[in-house]
């Protein structure tokens, strides 16, 4: 049953290769993302700013409107006030000037401010524009590379596709499926060696029982923690494949 681990332990070198550039590639899209986000939240702050700047011009027109009203107005009383001849009728024809005049000085003075608003905000839309134009300027090169860097990734994943589906027609039907529902839940390595008497996988500690199961290799045997694989190291499943075993390092230290 152990040698039946075997082209899974190659499959799995390729699967983990492959779930490492995925998520290099989600990565790369990810900073496409934030670079064209903060574009159009740019242009969307663009726009919104050019809106309020219309907006301030469509009520100073308003008030130069209204005052222009109240000039002709105040033509009409002083025209009034020169033909009057009784004192009171000038009396109250001084009062309504005096009224026009407050209510024009009142919105002048409110033009005034809105005009001090418009250049604050006009300068705010300049800073915008700037920071619109570096952020396309300086983002073209970044975009290229994260493209070509993708592409990349793309090339390198078909190969390893390629590779694995060579070796998939090696692997027992039963054994393969077992180990893609592992993988896809876990994404990471679901068949490993037991260490010191230990998952490799989820580092809990096993039973003595539960190791001599997997030393005799008679059949599949799982982590009782993770649902993980198990294999023996020293076993000729490792044999040929990319797994790297620590037999030879503590023989090497023995001698």
């Amino acid at each position: 049953m152990q040698k039946g681990l075997k082209p899974l332990l190659d499959i799995q070198e390729l699967d983990i290769k492959m779930i490492r550039l995925m998520r290099v590639k989600k990565q790369r899209q990810g900073e496409l993302k934030q670079i064209e986000s903060l574009r159009t939240e740019l242009k969307e702050q663009l726009q919104l700013k050019e809106e309020e700047i219309k907006e301030i011009e469509s009520q100073v027109n308003g008030l130069e409107e209204k005052i222009q009203t109240l000039t002709d107005k105040y033509k009409k009383f002083e025209s009034q006030q020169a033909s009057v001849k009784k004192v009171e009728e000038f009396n109250a024809l001084t009062h309504e000037m005096t009224t026009v005049e407050r209510e024009k000085v009142a919105l002048e003075t409110q033009i005034s401010n809105i005009f001090d608003r418009k250049v604050a905000e006009e300068e705010i839309l300049e800073k915008i524009k700037e920071s619109l134009a570096a952020s396309e300027t300086n983002s073209i090169e970044l975009e290229k590379e994260i493209k070509l860097s993708i592409d990349h990734i793309n090339t390198e994943g078909q190969h390893l596709k390629a590779e694995r589906d060579q070796i998939v027609g090696n692997a027992e039907p039963d054994s393969l499926k077992i180990y893609e529902r592992l993988l896809r839940n876990k994404k990471d390595r679901v068949i490993v060696p037991i260490e010191n008497r230990t998952c490799s996988g989820c580092h809990i500690a096993l039973t003595l029982q539960h190791e001599n199961l997997v030393r005799k290799g008679e059949a599949v045997v799982f982590c009782e923690h993770c649902s993980r694989i198990h294999f023996w190291q020293e076993s000729e499943v490792v044999d040929g494949t990319a797994v790297q075993t620590r037999r030879r390092r503590r023989r090497t230290v023995k001698a």
